[in-house]
């Protein structure tokens, strides 16, 4: 057998869902990119065991895509290797059904592979298997989920601009800023509840949804899973069960972090757990969170990395306007109990359910990648055994000044200098990613914005 069929999952997988749903006729093998862009084919249904036999063939250069699609040469993964190919799997148990779609489809997450069989480096979602796999040497397992606030928007742009929907039942658009409030999730309660619907249609553990202190803005949260490739799994599935269903409703959805100047931005928050492997005992169990030394420690190095992590938490230019301390967003690293001003939140309703909430990233990061930088710096924090800063209690914001980096080139300097990611990430996968995103940079800093003819052609 040859290292690539070496990978093939069980037949049993693909007959078992083709039995139970006889109608699909078929199936979108998805991959999400360096900025959590779903790509991928679409395949008949008789195509599909052969796909879980022998993986499709897709070009490494789809990890060299900017925002736009566009092939990043200088990442070297284009035109210097020919834009060769190499081969994607299915990730077993992604299977599902995709209950918006008109005819009947399928969907299927694949990961990408050299053709020897090896994972392909600069696949997310193998960045982030990498971190996780020093955990096993730790002998935990990685507990998490994902809160993923985004907007429904118009699908008609006021001057190019986005704008609320219109309620489906009064017909007004809205204009509440008033976070909790179910009249707003009322307004819209059909598209949100076959989003609740479709997720579970699909085997995402989507529990809640809430509104947020926007017009439109919810926020969609994700169980807890044991398993951190998963818990990402479903974030970047939702995102497109999200988009699609809007679509279906007469609407569209937006993750970009801050599309309405002057509104919340799109955040999305993780909240995460170690758990013993042979016990299963979560290891920040404590009365007293301060008194636990795996936490402290954990925290300690998401801390000192944070200021190197913000090029995966905050990946685009648009990401930095996020920030502010009416928004609720924090901009130096902090933590505290119970506190929703600062970086890192400790819930404390139980001992057995004391965990990290990680408050900074957009919901324009990539999932894997967001997740990758964290995690290295719990590994970090607890192998160093790194204490953190005093925690805040009170207000963060009048009591630290802003001092992570709050643009993207700042963000990419840091990355590329930090000695500790590079332990954790490939330095190959960091230049590629340096360079997809200096890319994007530069093409921002050349276009010439409404503001500035407004400002200056009439005037100086």
């Amino acid at each position: 057998m040859s290292s690539v069929l070496a990978h093939a999952i069980p037949s049993s997988e693909v007959s078992q869902f083709l039995q139970a749903h006889p109608g699909i006729q078929y199936v979108d093998l998805l991959i999400a990119d360096m900025n959590g862009v779903v790509r991928g084919k679409r395949v008949e249904r008789a195509s599909l065991p052969k796909v879980y036999e022998r993986g499709i063939n897709l070009p490494a250069s789809l990890f060299a895509l900017d925002i736009n699609g566009s092939t990043v040469e200088s990442t070297g993964l284009g035109l210097d290797i020919g834009d060769a190919d190499r081969v994607c799997f299915p990730i077993p148990g992604t299977l599902s059904f995709e209950p918006w779609q008109k005819r009947p489809t399928a969907q299927l997450l694949m990961t990408m592979h050299e053709l020897n069989g090896r994972p392909f480096f600069a696949d997310p979602r193998e960045v982030l298997r990498q971190v996780i796999a020093k955990f096993d040497d730790l002998g935990l397992r990685i507990c998490a989920a994902f809160e993923l606030e985004f907007y429904l928007i118009d699908q008609d742009n006021l001057n190019g601009r986005p704008q609320p929907p219109r309620s489906p039942i009064s017909g007004k658009r809205p204009h509440s800023t008033q976070v909790y409030l179910i009249d707003d999730l009322d307004e819209y309660v059909d598209c949100l509840q076959d989003m609740i619907e479709s997720a579970k249609a699909q085997g995402i553990p989507a529990d809640a949804i809430v509104k947020e202190s926007a017009p439109a803005q919810f926020e969609v949260n994700l169980h807890h899973v044991e398993d951190a490739l998963l818990a990402c799994d479903y974030a970047v599935l939702l995102k497109r069960l999200i988009k699609n269903v809007a679509y279906d409703h007469g609407m569209d959805s937006t993750f970009m972090a801050k599309p309405y100047p002057g509104q919340a931005g799109n955040g999305l928050h993780v909240h995460i757990s170690l758990l013993d492997k042979q016990t299963g005992r979560n290891i920040f169990t404590s009365d007293d969170p301060l008194e636990s030394d795996s936490l402290r420690h954990a925290i300690g190095g998401i801390l000192e990395t944070m200021p190197a992590s913000m090029a995966f938490l905050c990946p685009n230019v648009n990401s930095y306007r996020r920030f502010g301390a009416q928004f609720y967003v924090p901009n130096a690293p902090s933590w505290g109990l119970d506190n929703r001003t600062v970086a890192v939140r400790v819930p404390n309703g139980s001992p057995d359910a004391v965990r990290i909430e990680h408050r900074v990233a957009g919901a324009d990061a990539n999932p894997y990648l967001m997740m990758a930088s964290i995690l290295a710096g719990i590994h970090h924090g607890l192998t160093q055994r790194i204490e953190p800063c005093t925690p805040i209690e009170g207000n963060s914001y009048e009591q630290l000044e802003q001092s992570l980096p709050n643009n993207l080139r700042d963000a990419l300097r840091e990355l590329d200098d930090s000695e500790v990611l590079n332990q954790y990430i490939s330095p190959d996968y960091i230049d590629i990613f340096v360079a997809c995103k200096e890319s994007e940079l530069r093409e921002f800093e050349v276009s010439i914005s409404d503001l500035e003819y407004n400002w200056y052609l009439h005037t100086v």
